[in-house]
Order: structure tokens, then C-alpha cells, then sequence
């Protein structure tokens, strides 16, 4: 704990400190949040109490949402006992310390934490304070390959200066950063996302130069940027992929600007499967279990495959890879070829719908795949 103004603050690596940092980080906190944070729900109702007694938080409800802020009192402390973790976003102008009220504004707020919660539920580096400060101004010269996936919000990317101008107007709400990888995030929500093109493709060249060519060369100089787009459950992925939509409006899918471009929803079954793309080998683990069976791949072929049924295609879409999946479904329905293609079961409806007739749609038991990691000898 620490002390300011004879009041104790929690740790921050407790519950109750994670709360704060996570509402001072986010701005907002959505109540509803708090549910997904690691500690058992009676902890957590009881944390979430006690903070408020000790009026260090506050709900926030207006036009039917429900958010947590820390109150001015709060603010105080944490910048007179951390002042190199808080004053950045608890002072002046910034958009974490003077909160609207305006809706849209607050959903912004809500979107940024909810990926927040998520990339720290997947075991990602999120907390300014833990790892390296990528976008600072001037570029540290001792940078060196990180040795776990982190996350930099949009705000973070901000802190490069005159240079961000260049990427005013982006939905990303950060990056992510995962080995060789390097991930644009979005978060769509449960409506649909408002897509500036010219925007994500000056994000795109800033990361390449900056972080590519720049800061991480060693670790970054050839990777592909690829892209994943959060949303409240997995209802958004038939119009972002031109279902019953004008599809003019889905070139980021369609296109190959990312690759890939993955969708996945922002709860448990996200965080499974965003540790999957953020640790490629335990991914070569599931890929070689669905592999068995079927031939090897056939490279180069005009569908996209990651196995060979007889003559039939086999897609491993687990993963929402949306161009692909799009590329796969277009050739089989143009060439009148049956195909495969796996999923996780509480992806299958979603892709009943942007896969035509032809495409059988084969299950993976989540429940059971995850039983399967959690229980092997190489994770206990």
C-alpha cells in the first residue's frame, strides 16, 4: 500500500490497485468490466464497495450506461504516490482526465478498456509502467526485442508527437506486439465501425517506419502488419465481410492491406484464441492435431488451404481470419468445389453465414480444446 494525504492506497499489484489503473488508464471503466477481471466475483463486488466508500470511485450512469471513474480525490493520490505513472493521463487536458458526458465519447472511452481487459486476460503486457516506452519522442538507443506480447494503446502511440498528426482520424484503439508480430487492434463493438481507409493506411506506413525500420528492426523488419478487430460477440462478422451490406464499405476486409485480418469477440473465447495468434507455436500444436488425416497442404494453389481432403479444400478458420476465409469461400463458389472448413463451435453460425452451401463446417469443442491446454503436463 502507499500513503498520501493520511489516506492508504491499495497496491497496484492488488485487485483494487488494478481497478484504479485500469479506470485511470481507460478514463471510464465500463461497470459491467469488472466481471471479466481476474479475482472470484465476491472479491470483486467487495473491492469495488470498499473503493467507493473510501471515495476513490464512482459510478457514472447517463443515456443507460453504467461506468466507473475515480473521483478527483483519487486522481490526487495516485499522481502524489506515482507521478511517473499517473500525471500523463490524471492532469491537464487529456482525454482520461477531462471526461464528457457525451455518449459517443464515453463509447470510445468503454471500447479502449474493453480491449484493455482483454489483451491482460490474455497474458499481454498492458500497463505503461512494465515495458518499454516504444513511442517516446526521441527512440531509446538500447530498445531491444521484447520478451512478452505487449500492447500500446492509441495514446501511447500519440506520445510520438508532430508525427501522430499523421494518423488523426483512426479507429485503432492500439498495437500489439507478439514475437515477430505486429498487430493494428480494433474494437467495433456491437454496431458497426466506422471505416476511414486513407487513415488506417497512414497508421500502417507510421508503425512501418517507426517501429519496423525505427525502434524494433531486429525484431520487426520483416513482419507483415496484420490487424485484429474486436466486437461484442460475433454477430458483426457477417457485415464486416460484406454480408446484407453495401460491400463497398469492407475493403479493409477484402482487401490485403492487412493479413491477416482477424475477428474475434471481446470475452473468454477471444482471449483463448488471441494467446493462440500471439504464441505461434502453441497455434503449429492445434493446426498439427486438425492435420491429421488429410494431405499436406498444397502451396500455391488457387484456394487457400491448410490441408487436402481427397481433392476437397480444408481451411483452419479458428483464428476469423476474414480476408481468407473470404478468398477460400470466393474460389470455392466460383470453381463449384466442396471445401472444409474448421472453427471453434461458437463460431459456426457466424460462418454458415459468409460461407456459401458448399463449405462444410466442421467443429472444434472449445470447452474441450481449452480442458486439453490447461490440463497438458507442458502447462501445469
Amino acid at each position: 500500500m502507499s500513503e498520501a494525504d493520511g489516506r492508504v492506497l491499495p497496491a497496484l499489484d492488488t485487485f483494487p490497485g488494478l481497478v484504479l489503473a485500469l479506470t485511470a488508464l481507460s478514463g471510464e471503466l465500463p461497470a459491467a468490466l469488472v466481471s471479466r477481471l481476474p479475482a472470484s466475483d465476491t472479491y470483486k463486488e467487495y473491492a469495488v464497495k470498499r473503493l467507493k466508500r473510501d471515495n476513490l470511485l464512482r459510478t457514472f450512469y447517463r443515456n443507460g450506461v453504467r461506468g466507473l471513474r475515480l473521483t478527483a480525490a483519487a486522481k490526487r493520490l495516485l499522481v502524489e504516490c506515482w507521478p511517473d505513472q499517473f500525471l500523463p493521463y490524471l492532469s491537464g487536458s487529456t482525454e482520461t482526465n477531462q471526461l464528457k458526458s457525451e455518449i459517443t465519447r464515453r463509447l470510445r472511452l468503454h471500447r479502449m478498456a474493453e480491449v484493455l481487459v482483454t489483451m491482460l486476460n490474455a497474458d499481454v503486457s498492458v500497463l505503461p509502467w512494465e515495458k518499454p516506452a516504444l513511442f517516446s519522442p526521441t527512440p531509446h538507443d538500447d530498445l531491444t526485442p521484447l520478451d512478452r506480447p505487449a500492447y500500446y494503446s492509441s495514446r501511447e502511440v500519440k506520445d510520438l508527437g508532430a508525427q501522430a498528426v499523421k494518423v488523426r482520424g483512426s479507429r485503432s484503439t492500439g498495437v500489439l506486439l507478439a514475437g515477430g508480430s505486429l498487430f493494428t487492434i480494433y474494437n467495433t463493438g456491437s454496431s458497426q465501425m466506422k471505416w476511414e481507409d486513407k487513415a488506417e493506411l497512414r497508421l500502417k506506413a507510421l508503425l512501418e517506419m517507426e517501429l519496423c525500420q525505427t525502434r524494433l528492426p531486429a525484431q520487426l523488419k520483416q513482419a507483415k502488419q496484420a490487424a485484429i478487430i474486436f466486437a461484442s460477440d460475433m454477430g458483426q462478422m457477417a457485415p464486416l465481410m460484406g454480408v446484407g451490406v453495401d460491400k463497398r464499405h469492407s475493403c479493409f476486409v477484402l482487401s490485403r492491406e492487412f493479413e491477416p485480418f482477424c475477428y474475434l469477440p471481446s470475452d473468454h473465447h477471444g482471449e483463448v484464441i488471441l494467446q493462440l495468434l500471439c504464441d505461434p507455436g502453441e497455434k503449429a500444436v492445434l493446426d498439427g492435431i486438425l492435420q491429421k488425416g488429410f494431405k499436406p497442404p498444397r502451396p500455391g494453389w488457387v484456394i487457400e488451404n491448410d490441408a487436402i481432403d481427397g481433392e476437397a479444400a480444408v481451411l483452419f478458420g479458428y483464428t476469423c481470419d476474414m480476408p481468407r476465409i473470404y478468398r477460400f469461400n470466393a474460389a470455392l463458389e466460383k470453381m463449384d468445389w466442396p471445401g472444409t472448413l474448421f472453427c471453434f463451435d461458437f463460431q459456426a453460425e457466424a460462418m454458415r453465414q459468409v460461407c456459401c452451401p458448399d463449405v462444410d463446417i466442421q467443429c472444434i469443442d472449445f470447452e474441450a480444446y481449452e480442458r486439453s491446454v490447461f490440463l497438458s503436463p507442458e502447462n501445469n
